[in-house]
């Protein structure tokens, strides 16, 4: 006799958010992209289809970054020099969205200004018809600066800005309500902060369906447990009706990944570890999915191999 699969109903469910406009909405860019809509776990779909697959976003610098692994400058190439034809590089190799994330210093090693800001973002969105992600260089005086500037110059594009914290919020929800963009709000692995933060934003007028969750996350072997519970309980929280905690999430496995000492050191570890280059795509690789599987529906990738295995991998889970 047959049996029947049990299904679960949940009350509540994800925001769905759009990122980017078109021509038509006021925007450039060339297509959008739209996650969330969750109404049950990831890739449930006995008991309803997800309508939106995770996105991939692809990691980019305004210049070479001097502290990123020599496999991910093998693996870019001279395209690191220009964020332009890196965010090109970017699309090409099946990034869904582009990261540009600022620097606090110019090539020149002085602070950078709010011009070569704008220059770079204006840059990169000419350069790329995705959506684009913009962050600060994590210092709240700095971000605040580059951000607003950024935004103005780019009123209705629907970039997303980031990255907002409990410290520097304000400025940067200000600027994306005042100019049409979307924020990135960042929290530790905690399930109470990441909603009070969201009720702060949300306080000073922000839409929740212009919000992105970043509940913060670790790489695999350095904690992704905790990560993953956090994440786990906030999309549960969300099912359960939570309003503070129903929108989409945003991980950066890329950044926690290539900072583990497996990804890292090619010489002086154990041969047990193998190849380095296989070992360091492969951690990346496997804290996407990881974090893929507990609920997050954009995940912030930095190597090329990495992009393309994970895209396979999302491929597969949504057609289970």
């Amino acid at each position: 006799m047959p049996v029947e699969v049990p299904k679960t109903t949940w009350p509540g469910s994800v925001k769905t958010i759009t990122l980017g406009a078109t021509p038509e909405e006021g925007g450039t860019r060339s297509r959008t992209v739209t996650v969330g809509g969750e109404t049950t776990l990831p890739f449930l779909h006995f008991e309803t289809p997800m309508p939106n697959p995770p996105a991939i976003a692809v990691e980019i610098k305004d210049h070479r970054p001097d502290d990123w692994s020599p496999l991910l400058a093998e693996a870019w190439g001279d395209v690191m020099d220009d964020p332009a034809q890196w965010a090109k590089a970017a699309e090409e190799a099946g990034a869904d969205i582009i990261v540009l994330a600022l620097s606090p210093k110019n090539r020149d090693g002085n602070e950078t200004t709010k011009e070569e800001a704008v220059s770079a973002v204006k840059a990169v969105l000419e350069a790329s018809g995705l959506p684009l992600i913009v962050w600060g260089p994590g210092q709240a005086d700095l971000d605040n600066e580059l951000l607003v500037a950024v935004a103005e110059a780019t009123k209705g594009e629907r970039l997303v800005l980031g990255i907002c914290e409990d410290k520097n919020y304000r400025t940067i929800v200000a600027t994306a309500m005042a100019n049409d963009h979307l924020v990135q709000a960042r929290t530790p692995m905690d399930v109470n902060l990441a909603k009070q933060l969201n009720i702060l934003i949300s306080d000073m007028g922000m839409p929740l369906d212009r919000i992105l969750m970043d509940p913060t996350t670790a790489a695999v072997g350095y904690g992704i447990e905790y990560g993953y519970s956090a994440m786990e309980r906030l999309r549960l929280a969300a099912l359960q009706g939570d309003a503070m905690t129903q929108l989409p999430m945003i991980v950066t496995p890329g950044f926690e990944a290539w900072k583990a000492k497996e990804s890292k050191v090619g010489e002086g570890v154990p041969e047990a570890w193998g190849d380095w280059k296989e070992r360091a795509v492969n951690w990346e690789t496997l804290t996407a999915v990881t974090l893929i599987e507990s609920g997050a529906d954009i995940v912030v990738l930095r190597h090329p191999e990495s992009i393309k295995r994970v895209k396979v991998a999302i491929e597969e889970l949504m057609n289970v």
